[in-house]
């Protein structure tokens, strides 16, 4: 395939990816789900679960072998931004001294790891014949703990939005401690990937000191190099979307160098890059990055979806499918609503909804089943069986908010996106700002 016709075929899978996830993102809105369901089916819809099967090779002809690493590669970037934007708002400083936000984090961290981990101790048969010959080791075993830990931030602000919970106790809590989860969840699968291919003692042992000292040059030489360079007087560069755009695809490149995935090297350069005065991220930054990152990821849900292959799922598969949706909102549901209950002392309403919120998994499930995917961790079979699993999850969380909570004059029926919009909300109500609302160290128990 010549120049002209690669550039050729990748512009026009563009343009029919970013129609189609834009289109099946708005009808899941309309269902009341969020947009990264719909987003997600049209990926698998373009892949070779679906279009595969439409007679004439239309799924080659429209996606071509040689422009799908084109397409990876376009999905990796918006990956960049994307996370370097979450790393940019996380700001676990604001959350010291809340016993609530600690009890609910470490529980929901803690206990669905653990269930994670046990599952495939007690039933690593069912995981050895769904993993098409992948070992069932212990990096397997901690990747799975992982992946069972997870909580999507961006998808869970979202649907406290849409659903109308902007403010309240349990929303915020839940943010807060969706927030930490994911901050723990990271370093931990960095840990579990950081062997590679060899992975003896004295490989790994490197790699985390080499990772060590990465870290280390990032907060000591390059963060005060960078506020140096952004606050001098007379500075040419007045423009600072460009260095954070270079800092973001630099560190990435060098966590890629290092053995690990470019998300971590993203996430790391958000969070040195250097704040406004009042500690707040700089919108002029930020709003920029999340919007490409935002436009280009649909690319990244539709290679996503096309690496789901349910043809080629077992019978047997099923059994496994249970077991991991089962343990995945026992984890969730019993840890955050227990934690709440005994550490912030809340109902047991308000605790089962901090318990389901923090169940939605979403995007940052779908990037870390895609980082195992590529790192060889896990196999296609496995790999499709977890992203229904992030599905379901993500799309069970929107109805089993409706018998725990109901917005104040709302309707049973009303369209998501009723909530009020970003625009009319101020930092200390609005989630995902990077503003965590404040939550009292003590609570007080509700009626």
């Amino acid at each position: 395939m010549s120049i002209d016709s690669t550039v050729t075929h990748v512009v026009a899978a563009l343009a029919l990816v970013i129609t189609a996830s834009s289109a099946l993102g708005a009808v899941a809105r309309k269902l009341r789900q969020p947009s990264v369901i719909g987003q997600l089916f049209a990926g698998i819809a373009l892949g070779p679960s679906l279009l595969g099967l439409a007679p004439g090779g239309a799924y080659e002809t429209l996606f071509p072998d040689q422009i799908k690493p084109i397409l990876t590669s376009l999905a990796q970037v918006a990956l960049v931004l994307f996370l370097f934007a979450v790393g940019y708002e996380l700001d676990l400083g604001q959350l010291r001294n809340r016993g609530a936000v600690t009890a609910v984090s470490l529980s929901g961290f803690a206990i669905p790891m653990l269930i994670g981990a046990g599952i495939v101790l007690l039933y690593s048969g069912g995981f050895r014949s769904a993993n098409g010959g992948h070992p069932i080791d212990a990096t397997f075993t901690l990747y799975m703990a992982v992946a069972l830990s997870i909580t999507a931030v961006p998808v869970l602000a979202s649907i406290i939005r849409d659903q109308g919970l902007a403010g309240t106790r349990p929303a915020t809590i839940a943010m807060a401690a969706a927030g930490v989860i994911d901050a723990l969840s990271w370093p931990v699968l960095a840990v579990a990937l950081i062997g590679g291919e060899d992975g003896s003692l004295r490989a790994w042992s490197l790699k985390v000191a080499l990772l060590a000292a990465y870290v280390l040059v990032m907060f000591v030489v390059v963060r005060p190099a960078l506020k140096w360079w952004m606050h001098r007087p007379g500075a040419l560069m007045a423009n600072h979307v460009p260095v954070a755009a270079a800092l973001a695809l630099a560190s990435a490149w060098a966590t890629s160098a290092l053995g690990l995935h470019v998300i971590f090297g993203a996430l790391l350069a958000g969070i040195i890059m250097p704040r406004q005065s009042d500690g707040a991220p700089d919108s002029q930054v930020l709003r920029p990055l999340q919007e490409t990152g935002g436009l280009l990821l649909p690319v990244f849900f539709t290679i996503s979806g096309m690496s789901v292959q349910l043809n080629g799922l077992h019978a047997s598969d099923l059994v496994l499918l249970l077991v991991i949706c089962a343990a995945a909102i026992v984890g969730k549901v019993t840890a955050g609503a227990l934690s709440a209950r005994g550490g912030a002392r809340l109902p047991w309403r308000d605790s089962l909804l901090i318990g389901v919120l923090l169940n939605t998994r979403g995007l940052t499930e779908l990037i870390v089943l895609n980082v195992g995917l590529q790192a060889g961790v896990i196999g296609p079979r496995l790999y499709a069986l977890l992203v229904v699993m992030a599905l379901f999850t993500t799309a069970a969380t929107g109805p089993l908010i409706g018998p725990l909570y109901r917005p104040a004059g709302a309707s049973p029926a009303g369209p998501v996106g009723t909530g009020p919009d970003d625009e009319q909300q101020t930092p200390e109500q609005r989630p995902g700002s990077g503003q965590a609302p404040a939550v009292d160290a003590e609570p007080t128990p509700q009626p």
